[in-house]
């Protein structure tokens, strides 16, 4: 499976960025899908996750800020980021969950000045 993340890019803190990730799944539909962002040296975490019916969950430090959502008929999800501030630059990326099965992708950079 080949992940392909776009829409990162260089906000000030308090603003919104609405990133991507096109996932080359057959069937893509039945997957339950998070968005993951690492911080160079730091482990990955989840940020956010949306099941194969549409069910949400967010980890604490994002919840009312970003808003996770999918459409199956482009094999794509999105993550809706506002109010974002400085602790949320990472580089950020797609994959299943709640266990990572696909091979990660390259990410897209967020960076998030103060």
């Amino acid at each position: 499976v080949q992940l392909q993340a776009s829409g990162g890019g260089l906000v000030q803190a308090g603003g919104s960025l609405r990133i991507s990730c096109v996932a080359s799944q057959r069937h893509f539909n039945r997957y339950a899908v998070g968005w993951y962002r690492q911080v160079l040296g730091e482990q990955r975490e989840l940020v956010a996750a949306i099941g194969s019916d549409g069910s949400t969950n967010y980890a604490d430090s994002v919840k009312r800020r970003f808003t996770i959502s999918r459409d199956n008929a482009k094999n794509t999800v999105y993550l809706q980021m506002n109010s974002l501030k400085p602790e949320d630059t990472a580089v950020y990326d797609c994959n299943t969950w709640p266990r990572a099965s696909w091979s990660w992708g390259q990410g897209t950079l967020v960076t998030v000045s103060s």
